[in-house]
């Protein structure tokens, strides 16, 4: 959400072409399994779960658990099960610290 009164250039982008950077996103995060998630959350403040979510609330007519297996490209419980360690706290407290910086409604 734009707050202010000057357009979004990123909202010129036709939905193709958003469509096309957003499969390439999800894609790349596929293959970079060792990108766990709770360092994406720690990084950027979002992770595959969090688009998952975002498909859903954007319209795609999935429950959870088929919206994480389109973006997990697998289960979730199976990329878990393969993929995922066990968070350190310090991967928790930077999670922490950088959900704080998140614009409202992430």
């Amino acid at each position: 959400m734009n707050m202010n009164a000057t357009p979004d250039p990123l909202d010129t982008l036709d939905d193709a072409t958003a469509a096309a950077a957003f499969r390439r996103l999800v894609r790349h995060l596929r293959h970079r399994h060792d990108a766990q998630n709770i360092d994406l959350m720690g990084l950027a403040g979002f992770c595959r779960n969090c688009l998952s979510d975002w498909i859903i609330d954007a319209g795609a007519p999935l429950d959870k658990a088929a919206a994480r297996a389109l973006i997990h490209g697998m289960p979730f419980d199976a990329w878990k099960a393969s993929f995922q360690t066990e968070a350190t706290p310090e991967q928790l407290a930077r999670m922490e610290a950088s959900m704080k910086l998140n614009a409202p409604g992430h």
